[in-house]
């Protein structure tokens, strides 16, 4: 019985990784300001590498810089690949389906999406390949007949070329059963601790409005194998429920989210609902209550409101009080600068004064004004705003 349940939990532990590898590839015409051709390779969703025909080449990560360094040969291959063979061979696509459908030379955009994916416990391999054409999908690779499919009606006519170009059938069967395989466990080998790596998320509740969706918001979690839903009493919902896509973030890691429409629930049912992250590999998994104090939102809360309309009328008390005593101030000093402007400069009041000494009169004969500390009451007013 010990022997068994070591076993299981080995089988656990050791949970079989899909791996993937992809290359995307975008060629165009009649488009200004941007490369003609350009392509990016993802190793297990994690974007790698940029590369296109104006002989821009960007390695998305340290451990892809430090592959091809180590491998300059693997990256002069793509270099050479990526600025002359597929820009070449997919403007010649583009091409010839422009001529397929009687277009002339305006805005046309070729899409093509190459790669595999590789069970690492069973070994099991699947290539795959698709192609669109202006925004909508073509035709696609059937890897068990190495077939083209096409996608739309208009396809017909370019699968039945491509399956009579042997040469290309033959080129993308050895592309999908072993070039590829080869080249996606040699990333997974030198990359392994990076990719097998684990890393949980931080989960949010959002709410812009009080009457928009809650959107439940993990961030940061590795890999992307990974699922977010909305429970009620322990079951799944799936009406006014929105899930939205894994997408990556710049730290190598993902993101993802899922909206509940809250005209579903009501305020008595909040807190029999939750939502639940699962990530493949991890067995315990990260739930969230739905409750009002844990959302956040744009909304200013009843409280807050109250401390803000007090500090205003503060503030306003404080800005009246300066202004009266401002007021005041400079009635006091125009007074003395008007008994000071209408001295005569050698007597006052009947009084012969020296030029040094009536200033000292003019002050004994005005009370003193009071001093200028307008920028010592903006500062504590400030302060206690």
């Amino acid at each position: 019985m010990r022997t068994l349940l070591l076993l299981l939990l080995f089988c656990h532990v050791s949970s079989p990784v899909l791996h993937s590898l992809k290359y995307f590839m975008t060629s165009s015409t009649g488009i200004p300001n941007i490369p003609d051709f350009m392509a990016t390779f993802e190793i297990d969703e994690l974007a790698m590498g940029y590369c296109d025909n104006n002989k821009k080449m960007d390695l998305k990560h340290d451990i892809a810089k430090s592959f091809f360094i180590k491998y300059p040969a693997r990256l002069e291959m793509y270099k050479q690949r990526c600025f002359k063979f597929f820009p070449n061979s997919l403007k010649s696509y583009t091409h010839s389906l422009m001529s397929l459908y009687n277009q002339s030379g305006d805005v046309h955009v070729v899409q093509r999406l190459n790669g595999c994916e590789w069970d690492d416990e069973t070994g099991e391999v699947k290539g795959f390949a698709r192609f669109g054409y202006d925004g909508e999908d073509l035709l696609e690779w059937d890897p068990n007949t190495f077939t083209w499919i096409a996608l739309r009606p208009e396809a017909v006519t370019a699968k039945q070329i491509w399956d009579a170009d042997k040469v290309m059938i033959e080129f993308s069967k050895f592309s999908f059963t072993q070039h590829y395989l080869d080249a996606l466990k040699n990333y997974v080998d030198y990359w392994r601790s990076f990719l097998l790596r684990t890393e949980l998320p931080s989960v949010s509740l959002l709410q812009k409005t009080p009457s928009s969706p809650v959107s439940c918001l993990a961030t940061g979690f590795y890999p992307h194998r990974a699922s977010l839903v909305w429970r009620k009493d322990g079951e799944e919902l799936h009406e006014e429920v929105d899930h939205g896509e894994i997408l990556p973030n710049h730290d190598g890691t993902f993101q993802m989210s899922v909206d509940l429409n809250l005209s579903s629930v009501t305020p008595e049912d909040w807190t029999r609902c939750d939502c639940v992250f699962q990530l493949s590999g991890v067995k315990e998994d990260i739930v969230t209550r739905l409750e009002k104090d844990r959302i956040r939102t744009n909304e200013v809360k009843p409280s807050n409101m109250n401390v803000l309309v007090t500090a205003a009328v503060v503030v306003l008390a404080l800005i009246l009080i300066s202004a009266a005593g401002f007021i005041v101030y400079k009635k006091k000093k125009d007074t003395c600068l008007q008994h000071d402007i209408m001295a005569p400069a050698a007597a006052l009041d009947g009084q012969t004064v020296s030029q040094t000494d009536r200033p000292l009169l003019v002050a004994a004969r005005c009370p003193p004004c009071p001093p200028d500390n307008s920028s010592e009451l903006s500062e504590k007013l400030n302060e206690d705003t």
